[in-house]
């Protein structure tokens, strides 16, 4: 059976022409790949004709409108036959598997949530993404779609995150970890305090309190906290890995060694100092750990579909490897994993005595 990807071949900086590109290499990369590319229809057949797609398992499906990268709820409300909203009804009616965009995250957010909805036991969303700096990666969430999450959210977020670690990942009983500013189970705000307490008897593989130093050590294969704290997390990664480029940019092609002076050294250094070349592979190595194309994209982890938000500035490569992230979900079977996963741990408290007050409180 083909795994069916809706890709939103209106979303992104670079829309269509960067999502059919992604899409195409996926096709040719991913045997049981079918993409619906969902879209302006004469605008992406356009940018067929550019690319060669023969024996690609390939569809269109017209979407007359587009959510704009600026545009948020309100635009998905109004714009019922735009790309965003004609993909999630698709799924939705299960006519696809997945779906795929590089638009605005908080529209993607919202169209999966009118459309899709959430898996049951779930009450809000997470967004994810692979921290490329830890010794092994690890799997941090949410990064932003929860700014104020209440301590059960942590521990939803935390079973969503580790079915998707071991399913689409593949990251054998991954250990959870609550970010937070000491290693004590007394540190951190009263969310992490009470969180702490949940996770502890969620029978997960939790670990613990872990600092932000501990992120890039790979004390934890997947991490909870809020979406501001993980939000900030992220973007201060970001701004960081630019700078050391630009600053090892500088290094190397100003001063002494001016660009035309490098390249007239290169081969001299490389000749007399021969340890020179088992370095290229390395920083080739870290350089592709650092690139956020090699994931594709964030897991919208708790509606009720496969949903897949990649950058907007995103390119081909980065496309073709979110579609990647999706098929994996879907073969994965990561909504049923989840389901089976707030099972499991209800089931436990209910052993325990506790009940189910840690999932969803009884608020009545």
């Amino acid at each position: 059976m083909p795994v069916r990807v809706v890709l939103d071949a209106m979303g992104g900086d670079y829309a269509p022409r960067v999502p059919v590109e992604g899409a195409l290499w996926a096709l040719r990369e991913i045997p049981e790949l079918h993409v619906i590319l969902v879209g302006q229809e004469e605008r992406i057949r356009a940018e067929l004709t550019r690319h060669s797609t023969k024996g690609l398992s390939l569809s269109i499906v017209h979407a007359s409108q587009v959510v704009e990268m600026h545009e948020h709820t309100i635009a998905v409300k109004t714009k019922r036959d735009s790309s965003l909203v004609v993909g999630m009804r698709l799924v939705r009616s299960g006519e696809a598997d997945a779906f795929v965009s590089m638009g605005n995250t908080g529209a993607v957010m919202a169209a999966a949530l009118f459309h899709l909805g959430r898996i049951p036991g779930i009450d809000r969303p997470a967004l994810g993404t692979v921290y490329p700096l830890a010794h092994r990666p690890c799997l941090l969430l949410d990064i932003g779609a929860n700014t104020d999450p209440k301590p059960w959210h942590l521990l939803q977020f935390a079973v969503m995150g580790v079915v998707y670690a071991e399913r689409v990942l593949g990251w054998p009983n991954p250990r959870v970890g609550i970010l937070s500013n000491g290693e004590e189970p007394g540190k951190g705000s009263i969310l992490v305090q009470e969180a702490y307490r949940l996770l502890q008897e969620s029978g997960l593989n939790f670990i613990g309190n872990v600092e932000g130093k501990d992120l890039s050590r790979g004390l934890a294969e997947v991490v909870v906290t809020d979406g501001f704290t993980g939000n900030v997390v992220i973007k201060h990664l970001e701004g960081t890995v630019s700078f050391l480029a630009r600053f090892l940019k500088e290094q190397l092609t100003d001063g002494a060694l001016d660009r035309i002076g490098l390249a007239l050294a290169l081969p001299g250094l490389l000749l007399s100092a021969p340890g020179l070349f088992g370095l290229l592979p390395s920083l080739r190595q870290i350089r592709r750990r650092l690139d956020y194309r090699e994931y594709g994209g964030a897991p919208l982890l708790g509606v009720d579909g496969v949903v897949v938000i990649g950058h907007g500035r995103s390119d081909a490569k980065a496309v073709k490897n979110a579609i990647r992230a999706a098929v994996g979900a879907v073969k994965g079977e990561m909504l049923k994993r989840i389901r089976e996963g707030l099972e499991s741990i209800a089931i436990a408290r209910s052993s325990h005595g506790t009940g189910t007050e840690g999932l969803r409180p009884n608020l009545e």
